[in-house]
């Protein structure tokens, strides 16, 4: 007779308890869903079960696609832009030596200065080559630690031309890309959207997918900004454009004012990069602003600035564009400020959340987008319901038929099976796509394998004229193996999909390979367990499978 230990039937009761708990949130799907994204309302859902739900794809929920390209070129241009500022810099101090100095027009790639002493090029090189060094040019908070040498300086008569290094290049553009993951990420995350999906896709692309959301408008507004934020002293203000802007200055427009032109020292006192917060909130008239703070080294900065300063104005740009020029009235020691200009609630609350995230490093291009509405989704989900429905009745009459109490006996398994498949996608945070669906069908198919297996070994065993008891005992030590290889192999097929395939290959990998566990935990302990109660309480004379 079997022995059944009462710490092996607890501990299956506990598991298929917890995972029937886990997975029905699953089973009232609105209800649920509409608790998590409107907490403060009243909810048919009790507090004291499991909120979590499998979260859906977005060829299941409907929401946005949009694939953007990273031009990182522009990096590498604004970076030979400050390199050019600095050098002239250095060789006007050697004009003496030199003779003059100037930039030819090339393609941003590269930097072409021409001196007026073709004799004295190698001591031009020299003071050049200082700047392999410069942590301004090289590091940043992304880039870690400071790399040299990492500009290539050539020369053909009297012109110097400096160029990165493939070594460098490659190590800016990583940074560049690593940098917009990074920033769309906080962006989209602020929005406070559920299971975005942000990867790189090739060289300079980034895929973007977030279900849900309903309108692209918003996604575009929130992702198309770069949020570049400078704070620059300001030269001079006038209604012409054609100010005689030196080196070292540029000329920028007024966002509020088409008619208003700001000359500004091109180098920042202090950047966005400084900022570690940024909130929504209203200035002293009571209309939308946003509160800042900065770093304590920015905070230094901008304090003894704001000291030098009083009764300046001074530029806050955002984008190339000022958004407001405040005029110092007092020392600002702490570090902190107010953003104000004709900002609604949604501006200034959308202002916010950009400037907390950081700015992009670079503009992004919007290659394509698509906005897939909720109706699809929802009719793939029926259609995927309507397929596990008819596979699986076909299955369970199959058994039925097959082998009679065994068959139904495995059968409760299969749907204990589902709800498992249902409860760890829901604990593990896993995403459900189309294919996904396509891996349960398939999970109701392969979790009755093993059962037919261990059930074909017992039929032999019983034709040998075996005790009941030692045909169950050996049809599951026959089969084993059979099992344990048939399953293992499949698991290496998911494993693969799910490190090598990407979206929904993933989703479908992830569901077949938590059907194979779930399956074999199934197959191996509770239809044995179902088998083993069977024998024990009715010890049958006869065994019919």
């Amino acid at each position: 007779m079997p022995q059944l230990s009462f710490f092996r039937i607890f501990l299956i009761a506990i598991i298929c308890f917890s995972s029937l708990l886990f997975a029905s949130p699953n089973f009232f799907y609105g209800t649920v869903d509409k608790k998590l994204n409107n907490p403060t309302q009243t909810s048919s859902w009790p507090d004291f079960l499991p909120s979590t739900l499998v979260k859906l794809g977005l060829d299941l929920r409907g929401g946005v696609y949009m694939l953007l390209e990273v031009k990182t070129d522009d990096v590498i241009r604004e970076k030979f832009d400050f390199l050019w500022t600095d050098v002239r810099s250095s060789l006007v101090k050697k004009r003496k030596e030199l003779g003059s100095i100037r930039r030819i027009d090339t393609s941003g790639d590269q930097l072409k200065i021409e001196i007026g002493k073709s004799e004295n090029i190698d001591f031009a090189i020299k003071e050049i080559d200082k700047f392999n060094s410069s942590t301004e040019l090289f590091s940043s908070r992304w880039s870690g630690s400071v790399q040299k040498d990492l500009l290539d300086i050539s020369s053909l008569d009297n012109i110097i031309t400096i160029t990165f290094s493939d070594e460098q290049k490659r190590t800016l553009e990583k940074q560049v890309i690593e940098q917009s993951l990074e920033i769309i990420r906080r962006r989209v995350d602020e929005t406070g959207t559920r299971e975005p999906t942000i990867q790189r896709q090739g060289r300079k692309r980034v895929l973007v997918q977030v279900p849900g959301l309903g309108s692209s408008e918003e996604l575009i507004a929130l992702l198309g900004k770069t949020a570049k934020l400078t704070f620059n002293e300001v030269v001079s203000i006038d209604s012409n454009s054609n100010f005689p802007a030196k080196l070292d200055e540029i000329v920028v427009g007024s966002e509020q004012n088409n008619d208003l032109f700001y000359l500004l020292k091109k180098r920042p006192v202090v950047s966005g990069e400084n900022l570690t917060n940024a909130q929504p909130s209203f200035d002293e008239n009571g209309l939308p602003a946003v509160s800042f703070n900065f770093n304590p080294s920015a905070a230094l900065k901008f304090g003894n600035y704001t000291k030098d300063n009083i009764g300046s104005p001074f530029a806050i740009v955002l984008d190339n564009e000022v958004i407001s020029a405040p005029t110092i009235r007092s020392h600002i020691p702490g570090g902190s400020g107010i953003i104000t200009g004709n900002f609604s609630v949604e501006e200034s609350n959308r202002l916010a959340i950009l400037l907390r995230s950081g700015a992009l490093p670079a503009e992004i291009e919007v290659l394509e987008l698509r906005t897939i509405g909720p109706e699809l989704g929802r009719d793939s989900i029926n259609a995927g319901k309507l397929a596990a429905l008819v596979g699986g009745l076909l299955v369970l009459t199959f058994m039925w038929l097959s082998y009679g109490l065994f068959g139904i006996f495995a059968n409760v398994a299969l749907m204990l099976n589902i709800i498992l498949v249902m409860a760890l996608l829901s604990i593990l945070g896993a995403t459900l796509t189309l294919p996904g669906i396509a891996g349960i069908v398939l999970t109701i198919g392969m979790a009755v394998d093993a059962n037919v297996l261990v059930f074909e070994r017992i039929k032999e065993e019983i034709k040998k004229n075996s005790t009941i008891y030692n045909s169950i005992k050996i049809g599951y030590e026959k089969a084993l193996s059979s099992i344990v290889d048939a399953n293992v192999t499949t698991m290496i097929a998911a494993i693969i999909l799910f490190f090598f395939g990407s979206g929904p290959i993933k989703g479908f990998s992830v569901t077949l390979g938590l059907g194979i566990i779930t399956s074999v935990f199934t197959a191996l302990l509770i239809t044995r367990l179902f088998i083993d109660l069977y024998i024990l309480f009715y010890k049958p004379k006869v065994l019919r499978v």
